[in-house]
């Protein structure tokens, strides 16, 4: 028996964006940067090491709007058109650096992987990544959760609780109408938790969370294994908290393991380097330069005079570094062992986007550092939340501490001066949304219609993304638009339902933009 456990928890979350309207909008390519860069490579390393023989242990979680957009026939076609131009460009690029060794090789290497890519896409899984990670899940070799509707700020809809009720609910239902079965956890989003949420877990199933650390080491009593165990609430939720330690070693700007010198540059794309009328197929239509996926140099150091990047001497970089990860975490199971009178278990959770798409090498040190766990006879194994608390139900009851992840641990990114302004809109349609779903209990044909397409658009107006981006500051007027967006359809339909006077081909024209939750019923939103 091990002496203590790793539970890698990735967790694989972007904004609900789809927009038919448009022949080619900027922000659906953070799903197709996502797919390439992140979510095959994963499967792809999952696979390797299924092949091979190796049982491993991972927990990943799939937000609601992932889904959908994974599972959605449109972005599924403009995808594989995002990966056309991809292979066009990068063959262009094999015969424009095919004097320059280093540089030809690279080009070679980006035709080679999209061209990959698209076998695996198109071919090996029919168009739908749901099918790789269901598979994955019902051979064993991982534990998938899901989260909120909308990716929704728990801590903040509950204002109204028959609002956050509809975020978990609807949530449950994407996920149980694409894998087949209830998910036994839930990442809450933005590591968001109050103590008000858990009957809505207890009345969806879910038996365990992922928290902050804080979240669990504040928590009431203090827990006396800290973050090194689960505690379960009055309620029957059983929190994980995340290790502060192996999060720092992976995630740190300063320190972490991504900003070695010897791995690729995320931020030197030929999309800005390259001639403009070179690279304008393969921007956005007016001429904006973007990232293309193209990336020919290392971080080499804080310096404008990048070096050419070294696929091998980043992979092997990859060997030293996921050996040193495990090193520490042997050491860590060696100290709490003799502390604990159970077998410690460290959370080790992350947004899977690290993996590929912001840490290129990323999706290489997880299988290394996998593999090597998977294969040792020593004092630590993988597990995932499910397995764990299988093998030892019992745990301490404390009620964990309202938090989440971000400045200052409490809320304070969700809700500031640049976005503050959103609540009093999102409030206001909350209580309009429990009004219809009371006032129309038994609702049919069109009413029904506008009754559910209400209820969609006041979920994707509470994506906590918006909120996000408004904070960080960077697509301000994209995330801005859409919550106004939404609200604005949200307020035509309440006034429409209102006054029966439904504009029957205005609605099929939000139910075509806005097609998420296909099977939602807009009665839960219901008092009581």
């Amino acid at each position: 028996m091990a002496e203590g456990y790793v539970a890698f928890v990735l967790h694989a979350h972007l904004p609900f964006i789809r927009h038919p309207e448009y022949d080619d909008f900027l922000e659906e390519r953070w799903l197709f940067e996502a797919i390439s860069e992140t979510y095959i490579p994963l499967i792809n390393c999952f696979n390797q090491l299924k092949d091979e023989g190796v049982g491993f242990k991972v927990t990943f979680s799939i937000s609601p709007p992932l889904i959908s957009m994974l599972t959605d026939a449109l972005l599924q076609e403009r995808y594989i058109n995002y990966l056309n131009r991809l292979i066009e460009l990068s063959e262009k690029e094999t015969e424009r650096n095919r004097h320059a060794h280093e540089f030809h090789s690279l080009a070679l290497m980006y035709r080679n992987k999209y061209k990959n890519d698209l076998y695996i896409f198109e071919k090996k899984y029919n168009r739908n990544l749901i099918t790789a990670f269901k598979e994955l899940q019902d051979l064993g070799f991982i534990e998938i959760i899901t989260s909120s509707a909308t990716h929704g700020f728990l801590p903040l809809i509950s204002i109204h609780p028959e609002a956050a009720r509809a975020q978990i609910l609807a949530g449950i239902e994407i996920y149980t109408r694409h894998f087949g079965c209830k998910p036994r956890g839930l990442w809450l989003p933005e590591c968001g938790y109050i103590p008000e949420i858990e009957k809505f877990l207890v009345e969806s199933g879910i038996e365990y969370i992922i928290m902050e650390s804080h979240g669990v080491l504040f928590a009431n009593p203090r827990p006396v294994y800290g973050t090194f165990a689960p505690i379960v609430s009055k309620n029957g939720i059983i929190a994980f908290g995340r290790d502060i330690e192996s999060s720092k070693q992976v995630w740190s700007a300063e320190n972490g393991y991504p900003s070695d010198y010897d791995y690729r540059d995320f931020y030197r794309d030929v999309g800005y380097d390259l001639d403009i009328n070179y690279v304008k197929p393969y921007i956005l239509p007016d001429g904006q330069r973007i990232h293309t996926g193209i990336k020919y140099y290392k971080i080499t150091g804080k310096t404008s005079d990048k070096q050419p990047y070294n696929p091998r001497q980043a992979i092997s970089k990859t060997q030293v570094h996921s050996e040193d990860f495990l090193i520490n975490r042997m050491e860590q199971i060696d100290y709490l062992t003799s502390k604990m009178d159970k077998p410690p278990v460290i959370v080790c959770p992350y947004d899977a986007e690290l993996f590929g798409h912001w840490w290129h090498e990323g999706p290489n040190w997880l299988y290394a550092l996998l593999k090597k766990i998977a294969s040792m006879s020593q004092n630590i194994e993988l597990t995932t939340p499910g397995i764990y608390i299988d093998k030892y139900p019992l745990m301490q009851v404390a009620s964990p501490c309202s938090s989440s992840w971000g400045a200052k641990g409490y809320n304070e990114i969700w809700l500031n001066p640049n976005n503050d302004w959103i609540y009093r809109h999102l409030h206001r349609a909350a209580e309009r949304m429990i009004e219809l779903a009371n006032s129309y209990p038994k609702a049919n044909g069109l009413v029904k219609d506008a009754l559910n397409q209400a209820a969609r658009e006041l979920l994707l107006a509470q994506s906590s993304d918006w909120a996000f981006i408004m904070k960080a500051e960077t697509m301000v007027e994209y995330a801005k638009k859409r919550t106004q967006d939404h609200i604005n359809r949200f307020t035509k339909l309440y006034y429409d339902i209102k006054e029966n006077n439904i504009d029957e081909s205005w609605l099929s024209d939000i139910q075509w933009k806005d097609n998420i939750f296909p099977d939602i019923d807009y009665r839960i939103y219901r008092s009581g």
